[in-house]
This record gives C-alpha cells, sequence and structure tokens, in this order.
C-alpha cells in the first residue's frame, strides 16, 4: 500500500486549484482500473485523503460516488473496499457491453468511418504484446472497446461505458493468466477495425457480437476457478 499512496500522491497536481468530489473520484477510478488498487483492497480515508491532500469529506463524496458507479463497496464497522465482482455481474457487464457496442456499431451511417482512435488502440495492442505486456495488451483492449463507442458521437453513451468499462478492469484484476484472456483480441480487434474499414458495418457488429460471447466465456470460466460465482474464493 504504501507504494500505491506515494505515486497517488503524485496526482496531486490534477486536482488544482479547485479539489473536487468529482475530480477526486476521476483520479481514484483511474488508480483503481489501472490496478494500483486490486478488488478487495481496504481504502483507508486517512491514507489516501493525505496523499492527495482532500479532506475527509470530499474524499467520502468521492467514494459515495464510486459506490455509485459500483467500484467500491461500503461494508458496516469496516469501510471502504475496491469491489470483487461476482460471475453475475460479469455477466451484466458483457450483456451491457453487446447490448450499447453492438448497436453502435450497426447505427454507423454510410462509410468512411473516424476510426484513427480505433486504429491507434490496435497497434498499441500490437506493440504491448511484442514485449509481452500483457496488462498493457488488456489496457489496449479496453481503449479499443471506448473507441468504438466514442464512434457514436454520444457524451452520455460515453459516460455510460466509461463506468462498464472501469467493472470490467476489475473483472481482469483476478486473471491469472493474462497472455491467454487477452492475446487472441490482437488479432480479431484488426479484423474487427479492416471491416469497419470497407464499410462493412453488419458484418463488423456479428464480428462483435461472436468476440464478447468468447470473452465472457474466458472470464467466466477464470472467475468459478479462482473467485466463485459470489465473489468469494471458492472452497
Amino acid at each position: 500500500m504504501a507504494e500505491q499512496l506515494t505515486e497517488l500522491a503524485g496526482d496531486r497536481a490534477l486536482l488544482g486549484r479547485t479539489s473536487t468530489a468529482e475530480r477526486v473520484s476521476d483520479i481514484l477510478r483511474s488508480r483503481i482500473a489501472d490496478g494500483y488498487f486490486p478488488p478487495g483492497t481496504r481504502l483507508s480515508e486517512d491514507s489516501i485523503g493525505g496523499a492527495l491532500g482532500v479532506s475527509r469529506n470530499t474524499l467520502r463524496e468521492a467514494f459515495r460516488l464510486l459506490t455509485h458507479e459500483r467500484l467500491l463497496v461500503h461494508e458496516l464497522n469496516r469501510g471502504v473496499f475496491v469491489r470483487v465482482l461476482t460471475v453475475e455481474d460479469v455477466e451484466d457487464i458483457y450483456r451491457t457491453r453487446a447490448l450499447v457496442e453492438c448497436a453502435v456499431v450497426r447505427s454507423l451511417g454510410e462509410p468512411p468511418y473516424g476510426l484513427e482512435g480505433v486504429a491507434s488502440a490496435v497497434e498499441d495492442g500490437r506493440r504491448a504484446a511484442a514485449d509481452a505486456d500483457w496488462k498493457a495488451v488488456g489496457t489496449a483492449n479496453i481503449h479499443f472497446h471506448r473507441e468504438l463507442v466514442a464512434l457514436a458521437g454520444s457524451e452520455r453513451t460515453d459516460e455510460l461505458m466509461r463506468s462498464v468499462f472501469a467493472e470490467l478492469r476489475l473483472a481482469f484484476h483476478v486473471v491469472d493468466d493474462p497472455r491467454r484472456l487477452h492475446e487472441p483480441y490482437i488479432v480479431r480487434n484488426a479484423e474487427l477495425l479492416e471491416a469497419l474499414r470497407a464499410g462493412k458495418r453488419e458484418e463488423a457488429a456479428e464480428l462483435l457480437a461472436g468476440y464478447l460471447e468468447d470473452s465472457l466465456e474466458r472470464v467466466v470460466d477464470v472467475y468459478l476457478r479462482r473467485v466463485g460465482d459470489d465473489g468469494s474464493a471458492p472452497a
């Protein structure tokens, strides 16, 4: 925890002069998504408030916001913890992803599409794989899907999926073999990109639907082995 808090203290500059709960929650959301605070970690008000230089009230409001986003959970008389997802949570995340992401792709209209961000995420994934940095491959994969969603040009959809992707990272953090989980999607992301470049939005949507089904199966398999279906370690 000491190392995480030292790095967190470096985020003070992001708060500027107007330290708000929203900005604190943005910082903590990013840190949780990046794995600095893994699922099950207790978040100390004193330590984190001191690292960021914010008041207890501001931090509690940030915790409340992140609890509303299902990234944190408050346990009576124990404190605030990074949430450990259940299999039901994971299934709901993927159900939401399939509904939103496939709808975005199908509703793109006539090509060409603004695919620069999507293409950049594909290249980031390839570079990370070449370096055998599988955590970075997972990050690039989430960026790929975030850029797909951004093609809708909807701030509301972006905001909705920001929380969904942050929850997804909680699931990824329990994976014991990130290469096995993420490596197949380097090629599949490139296939999706090429279908969109060719203006084949229906084909791309079908590829995406199958892709998400396969990814869900892999993540659920890991959960049943490592976490249990209710978010507690299996006996």
